[in-house]
């Protein structure tokens, strides 16, 4: 297993952008304000010779509220799980009293401490150096995290600190087939509920403050000997209502997200039936075109009429994705996960789908002799030939005549066609329509005589040799 080492602080010294230099990624959210970071953000720093697992945290000793108490537990958590930790202040505000609590309570622990003197960009090194001095901690390392300053040098200080390689130690494993999973819907469906019930720890916050969630937190999961990374993401709300800044680069995150995703769960409170809100949500993950899942959550609440109501509004209102598994659960009790599981595995599955360019002709073939396309100006369309294009979304590209005008209801029996066939669940398919002749025709010969005149030059070439 890889080391790993926390970033613990004071609010809004710099932890997330410690994070995202260490990691060379952007993962962390920053904003220019406290309180931003909540949950443990997890990553992998590469820069040095040694790997290691980089654990940004929340502030600590800041506002005492119900959030910071549950972010005070998160950092707590990453602190008894850490090799090293890295003590990150303000180098222009200098040494504060929760300076001095933080580290009293760390010594505590008994694990290696390195100070990081954050933004020294702007004042002296020396007097810096002079100041938090009376910390008692050492090594101190003086950075500028927004400048990549200092950071070579703070993670020499890190790799000295941290413990041996073991003779018998392994690299990170790797799963190729691992499904990375996104978790989104409206806030407070009880996204963050659902990862916790899945893991069976209290790994992200939970409150019933919507909104707990800001950043996209990926977390590794083993279930039935199938390897999972549950990402939990933001609330997402039309933009048109967000107005705060941090929501609005939380949903910015949960975007990007879903971007690297596989599949993606949409969460759907069964108690308030769907609104416009889990619509623009679904929206946004059709868009992205990532296998969909739909999920009712906190069903266990309903009694047989809410229940039978629930069912014909979803029906309804979400008639244009008719081909998404939909499955009831309750989050908070684990009611219904089993199923969502196995359609999560099915729906991994189908966005892994490949066929053969003859295969795929012969089923489009099988469709239209099944069910004739619509006339075009008193002609019909031709659709000669047709293979793969993509995944995510999968994308069936057929050639063809007088396809522009193909109707649209067409298109969807040709979806829907495939679907069945080839037992594609959950994943979204796009036709590419394109007229013309096949474009492959005579490839085989091209190649051969490519082929031959590669072979000539070769024979010449050997014989220049000789």
């Amino acid at each position: 297993m890889l080391p790993v080492v926390a970033l613990v602080g004071r609010p809004n010294v710099g932890k997330s952008t410690l994070f995202n230099a260490l990691t060379r990624t952007r993962d962390a959210m920053v904003a220019d304000r406290p309180g931003v970071t909540r949950d443990r953000h997890y990553g992998i720093c590469r820069t040095g010779e040694r790997p290691f697992v980089i654990v940004d945290t929340g502030g600590i000793f800041g506002d005492a509220d119900v959030l910071a108490d549950l972010t005070r537990i998160q950092a707590d958590a990453a602190i008894d799980e850490a090799d090293v930790i890295v003590v990150m202040t303000d180098g222009r505000e200098g040494v504060m009293a929760a300076d001095y609590e933080i580290v009293a309570e760390l010594r505590r622990r008994g694990k290696p401490l390195i100070l990081c003197v954050n933004k020294v960009d702007a004042v002296s090194e020396t007097e810096v150096s002079t100041e938090f001095a009376s910390l008692g901690l050492a090594p101190m390392v003086p950075i500028a995290a927004a400048h990549r300053r200092g950071i070579d040098e703070l993670v020499e200080q890190i790799a000295q600190a941290l413990p041996p390689v073991a003779s018998d130690a392994q690299s990170e494993p790797s799963h190729p087939d691992t499904v990375r999973l996104a978790i989104v819907g409206r806030p407070n469906v009880g996204k963050s509920t659902l990862v916790n019930r899945l893991l069976g720890e209290d790994r992200v916050l939970v409150s019933p403050v919507a909104g707990t969630t800001r950043d996209a937190i990926e977390v590794p999961l083993e279930r039935d000997g199938r390897h999972y990374r549950l990402i939990d993401t933001a609330g997402m709300r039309r933009r048109a209502r967000v107005e705060d800044q941090v929501e609005r680069l939380s949903v910015i995150k949960a975007l990007q997200a879903l971007e690297m995703a596989d599949v993606a769960i949409v969460m759907i409170d069964a108690s308030d039936g769907v609104t416009e809100q889990d619509v623009t949500v679904l929206g946004h993950v059709l868009e992205s075109g990532r296998g969909v899942i739909l999920a009712l959550n906190k069903w266990d609440g309903l009694d047989a009429y809410q229940r039978q109501r629930a069912s014909d509004e979803l029906s309804r209102r979400l008639d244009f994705v008719t081909w998404a598994p939909r499955v009831t659960i309750s989050a908070k009790h684990g009611s219904g996960l089993k199923e969502l599981m196995d359609y999560v595995d099915q729906t991994a599955q189908a966005g892994r789908f490949e066929v053969g360019a003859s295969e795929m002709t012969r089923a489009i073939e099988i469709a239209v002799t099944a069910y004739q396309p619509p006339l075009v100006q008193g002609k019909s369309p031709k659709l000669r030939y047709a293979h793969l294009g993509g995944h995510r979304p999968l994308r069936v590209v057929v050639h063809g005549s007088r396809l522009a005008r193909l109707a649209d209801s067409y298109k969807r029996y040709l979806e829907n066609f495939l679907r069945k066939r080839y037992r594609l669940i959950g994943t979204p398919i796009r036709l590419d329509l394109r007229e013309g002749d096949n474009p492959f025709a005579g490839r085989r010969n091209v190649l051969s005589e490519r082929q031959v005149r590669k072979r000539q030059r070769l024979i010449r070439h050997a014989k220049r040799r000789r």
